[in-house]
């Protein structure tokens, strides 16, 4: 036996105590949770909201998190955390989450809202305060108790906001183990333990994460790989889809799985769109500067860390790249034709840094679309900036996406903004195309169990022709 497995042995046993004294006290406090009235979970779950929102200990949070991880901007991040939780208050200010929560009397069905017990909520260092945040009032709202485990990164950030959730728990006397975080150091082990021992596993980050959840043995929620694609046709408003754009693959250093990774342009406005995104902010680099900066972020065929969510200054820095244009730019570009593992920048980069492509016309773009989602991303999203509705229904109707956004800043609007009706939150399910087992967005619905009452109602059996007439006369019997 190596010694790398032993020590892996000797760490499970103790990793299973540990998470078996947060799963108890979890389970005392959720028990007498489980009796809240809808009225005291709704202010338990704004109380956890404040505990975020408040604007000291927001930017407390941001500073945190930028400087314990190195990922992301204070700044965005502070308009994040209050955005992302704003959305959320609103989304579950009206939702009924305790006793009956729909009735259809004429298919005599009742809808009872049960909670689902304790959740594990898996968290990523690329958002240590909002998804943390988004995770607790999600599962308080279903009357659940939660430990996260958040990235070995976030945990100090992590370890900040469930005080500060404590404190505000504090106020509305309701149970403070309610919300729980694994202890330092955050390990894998103690990981996928607390997985085993949950009654519902939400995983957010890495694929890795994902797929332990999913293999964890315990019902989980897991979300696909982003690497999102958006379309400019020959009918777009090019400075607003620029500018669209650019914010969005700016915002944060591009630590959103929504920002836009490619943009795949028609040839009758592209210099015209190459332009309009110039303007915005972007940098087209020539064929040397893209072969250096290739060097720089797939130093080994893997993305470095270097240069996840970091500026682009900074990326051209590291690249060797002296054009002053370049060093003053707000996002790079650079111009691609393929897709697949030897084109890595037609995959998710995380930084600001957008591949754009030129079709002739929008069956091609499509195309290019299909071809980089079979390299990654299938499932999770796509942006169109159009005034065509049939190219809008043709992406909805024909690619492998869960979601078209239109019109609008990608990463902004895809886990929900108060210009759409998607349901603000920071993990996207990608349906089976991206390996999940739900398309929507992770909202508090998928925090419940629903038991549903049958009454009887009146008989509804259909007859033989009308099944079957149709079938009959057209093929016969």
């Amino acid at each position: 036996m190596s010694s790398m497995a032993s020590n892996v042995r000797a760490k499970a046993p103790e990793a299973r105590l540990v998470v078996a004294e947060l799963v108890a006290r979890a389970r005392a406090a959720q028990k007498g949770y489980e009796r809240y009235t809808q009225a005291q979970v709704d202010e338990v779950v704004t109380a956890v909201g404040w505990a975020i929102m408040e604007p000291e200990r927001n930017r407390s949070l941001a500073e945190m998190g930028v400087r314990d991880t190195g990922l992301g901007d204070v700044q965005d991040k502070i308009q994040k955390n209050h955005r992302k939780t704003l959305g959320l208050l609103r989304d579950l200010r009206e939702a009924k989450s305790v006793g009956i929560i729909a009735e259809y009397p004429e298919r005599g069905l009742v809808e009872i809202a049960r909670s689902v017990g304790v959740v594990a909520a898996i968290t990523p260092s690329t958002n240590p305060a909002a998804t943390v945040a988004n995770k607790i009032a999600n599962s308080l709202k279903g009357r659940n108790a939660v430990i996260v485990a958040p990235s070995p990164k976030g945990l100090s950030t992590c370890q900040a906001l469930v005080g500060y959730v404590h404190a505000e728990l504090n106020k509305v006397g309701a149970p403070l183990d309610l919300v729980q975080h694994l202890p330092a150091p955050v390990t894998k082990e103690l990981t996928h333990e607390l997985m085993q021992q949950a009654d519902l596993v939400v995983a957010t980050g890495s694929q890795n994460n994902v797929r332990a959840a999913y293999a964890s043995g315990t019902p989980a929620f897991g979300v696909g790989a982003g690497n999102v694609a958006v379309i400019i046709d020959a009918s777009a408003d090019l400075a607003d889809a620029a500018k669209k754009i650019a914010a969005s693959k700016c915002f944060d250093n591009a630590t959103s799985c929504s920002s836009e990774n490619s943009v795949v342009i028609l040839d009758q406005v592209y210099r015209a769109a190459l332009s309009a995104l110039s303007e915005a902010g972007g940098v087209l680099l020539n064929e040397e500067e893209k072969r250096c900066l290739q060097a720089t972020m797939w130093p080994e065929g893997k993305l470095s860390t270097s240069v996840t969510a970091q500026s682009a200054a900074k990326i051209a820095q590291l690249a060797g790249l002296q054009r002053t244009e370049v060093a003053k730019a707000e996002f790079l570009m650079v111009e691609e034709t393929g897709a697949g593992p030897e084109y890595p920048f037609s995959g998710e980069k995380l930084s600001p840094v957008l591949t754009v492509y030129r079709a002739p016309h929008f069956d091609y773009a499509c195309g290019i679309v299909q071809r980089i989602y079979g390299f990654q991303g299938a499932g999770h999203s796509v942006g169109i900036h159009t005034r065509d509705d049939d190219h809008i229904m043709r992406l909805g109707l024909e690619l492998p996406v869960c979601r078209v956004i239109v019109n609008q800043a990608h990463c902004f609007a895809n886990g929900g903004n108060f210009d759409n009706g998607l349901p603000f939150s920071l993990s996207m399910g990608c349906g089976t195309w991206g390996r999940n087992n739900f398309s929507d967005n992770l909202n508090y619905r998928h925090y419940l169990n629903i038991t549903r009452i049958a009454r009887t109602i009146p008989e509804s059996v259909p007859g033989e022709e009308e099944i079957f007439g149709d079938y009959f006369r057209k093929f016969g019997r």
